[in-house]
């Protein structure tokens, strides 16, 4: 079922308003977004789906603060994030937000569990490991501890990259195409693991084109041109 961005009963995570997002091309400006209203709550799992070049992926950048929108606000955790330093928002993503990627960017010298430790190694938390070991145990991947990237099918690197996403804690979890580079049934194993990562309460946003996905979500955002289709 495709829905409004704002289809929410309580306090969101993340809430976007009026998001415009322009980037300079040859012939002018390229609006991206035009006007984009989204809320996500706590433990909802929703997927923003459209063509090619529809403003997914841009959409979702401004979310996870990667991106500054052009107008518009973003309010993280009920702070207003728009206005934040570049320090500030570092420091609200790795707090309040973990990250999915298609080509799972794992460090390819290290082990499933350094890849799982990385985001917090600058903390010095001496539970950094015992956390990482578990959350590898989660995803299924406790007898792969020791294995590097190379040793690891795409659905076990994709399964090491979710577990290197909480390893934070994040309330958020933005996934770009996970899907994306596996085969059906793995890609089906991935959608299972943010169904019970949100029964934790993490919200989790994906953006697909894979139709499986919105077989597993609350609901579904389309995006076409940059702009929310109701």
């Amino acid at each position: 079922m495709t829905t409004s961005g704002l289809e929410t009963t309580g306090e969101a995570v993340v809430e976007a308003r009026d998001l415009v997002k322009r980037y300079e091309s040859g012939e002018g400006y390229l609006e991206a977004l035009k006007g984009v209203d989204v809320a996500i709550e706590p433990g909802e799992f929703v997927a923003i789906m459209g063509p090619s070049g529809s403003g997914k992926s841009t959409l979702l950048n401004v979310l996870g603060l990667l991106d500054e929108p052009t107008e518009g606000s973003i309010t993280l955790d009920g702070e207003d994030a728009t206005a934040l330093s570049d320090r500030k928002k570092t420091t609200a993503r790795k707090r309040t937000i973990g990250f999915v990627f298609q080509n799972f960017y794992l460090i390819p010298t290290l082990t499933a569990l350094e890849n799982v430790e990385v985001p917090a190694l600058l903390d010095r938390d001496p539970e950094t490991r015992e956390r990482a070991t578990d959350l590898l145990e989660r995803v299924g991947l406790g007898d792969r501890l020791e294995h590097r990237p190379s040793e690891l099918s795409g659905g076990q690197k994709q399964r090491v990259a979710i577990a290197r996403s909480l390893v934070n804690g994040p309330r958020l979890l933005l996934a770009d195409e996970p899907t994306g580079n596996l085969d059906r049934a793995t890609g089906r194993q991935v959608l299972e693991e943010f169904e019970r990562i949100t029964e934790e309460g993490v919200a989790v946003v994906a953006v697909t084109h894979d139709p499986q996905v919105p077989e597993y979500t609350d609901r579904t955002i389309e995006i076409v041109d940059g702009v929310l289709q109701r």
